[in-house]
């Protein structure tokens, strides 16, 4: 059997954790493969795509080319083609194929903790990563609701208006300090606990105390401040590294159909966060 090859491609790349991660699921799969990184910056994706293509078995694509690539794929999946977004790519016989794996990382790092996204949901933040947790949320007719800087709200209101439009989904917003009631989920999808401000939390421990489960995006520590909070008062907690880790898996299904234990996964999302530190 010839010895598969895959990438990341990106720009710039020098600090991606995609071959680390990739490379243990290839090992754990019992999988022959290499797993690189392509630095191509945007003006030059068109003319190398093809170049590389020649080279990979599949790929992954991260910013700024998740929109880019579109035109140069085939076909996309049902969810890259409502989130206009791709970060996996692969191959047959009917030519590429683009996905998005970022849904359903979320969503199996909820799942591997017993966590529910239905009920209340309340979402920190309003940019990409807060539209995808919103969708997904809003796709499960979750109560959802975003909390945000004063400074974002206009940006936040047209987020609940595509929401809406979209979906069909109620949505409304406040801002970050006027939280009330009680939470079935909590998501922080700002970069607020991320080192090396590790102390930081955006919203205050009174917020947890009516909080069931959170889930928190940063993965830069593999516990933030909040993470380890809500898991004091009680509160079901994950942190970002579990869903880094598995919308990776979710691409090495798509790419060959592997499946793994969920022991596996956890003891690489502590490795990853170990690797992390040391780079």
């Amino acid at each position: 059997m010839s010895l598969k090859k895959y990438a990341v491609i990106g720009h710039p790349m020098g600090h991606t954790m995609s071959p680390f991660i990739h490379k243990r699921l290839f090992e754990l799969s019992g999988i022959e493969a290499e797993y690189g990184v392509f630095d191509i910056s945007p003006e030059n994706l068109e003319s190398q795509y093809a170049a590389v293509l020649s080279k990979l078995d599949g790929f992954n694509i991260t910013i700024p080319h998740k929109q880019r690539i579109i035109p140069l794929l085939q076909r996309l999946d049902q969810k890259a083609k409502m989130y206009g977004s791709v970060n996996t790519v692969a191959f047959s016989e009917n030519g590429s194929c683009g996905y998005t794996t970022d849904p359903d990382g979320f969503l199996k790092a909820l799942e591997a903790e017993k966590i529910s996204h239905e009920g209340r949901v309340v979402i920190l933040g309003c940019g990409g990563v807060a539209r995808t947790m919103a969708y997904e949320a809003a796709l499960k007719n979750a109560n959802l609701s975003f909390a945000v800087r004063k400074e974002d709200e206009e940006i936040c209101k047209a987020l609940c208006e595509e929401i809406k439009n979209t979906l069909n989904a109620e949505v409304s917003f406040c801002e970050l300090n006027q939280i009330e009631g009680d939470i079935d989920l909590l998501v922080n999808a700002t970069p607020i606990g991320m080192y090396p401000k590790t102390e930081a939390q955006p919203v205050e421990d009174k917020v947890l105390s009516k909080t069931k489960a959170l889930f928190d995006a940063v993965y830069n520590p593999l516990e933030t401040q909040l993470v380890k909070k809500a898991k004091a008062m009680g509160c079901k907690a994950v942190g970002g590294m579990s869903m880094l880790v598995w919308q990776a898996v979710v691409a090495h299904e798509i790419w060959d159909g592997s499946k793994y234990d969920k022991n596996d996964i956890d003891k690489l999302c502590l490795d990853a966060a170990a690797e992390l530190m040391n780079k």
